[in-house]
């Protein structure tokens, strides 16, 4: 099962050098502010389930599409850096 959304930017941020506290406030905000997270708190709204759901390759095949014009299943995921590519 994918991780939730919120624990997995927290862990990201934590692996790049950021201590615990701050990590879990920074990711928190950005989730808030993406509309993924009521504001507040840090229940999911019904656009942050959908988009935990999808996993890490979903959601970067969809950020991939949305800025390319594409459809998500035109991309490859590559779990080393988070990101998708266009299929050859």
């Amino acid at each position: 099962m994918a991780k939730p959304i919120l624990q997995r930017l927290t862990e990201q941020l934590k692996a790049k050098g950021m201590p615990k506290g701050q990590a879990v406030a920074v990711a928190t905000k950005k989730m808030q502010e993406a509309g993924n997270l009521k504001p507040g708190t840090t229940k999911m709204t019904a656009k942050g389930k959908k988009r935990s759901a999808m996993g890490a390759a979903g959601r970067a095949k969809d950020r991939a599409a949305k800025s390319s014009g594409r459809k998500p299943g035109d991309f490859t995921y590559n779990q080393l850096n988070n990101t998708a590519r266009l299929k050859k």
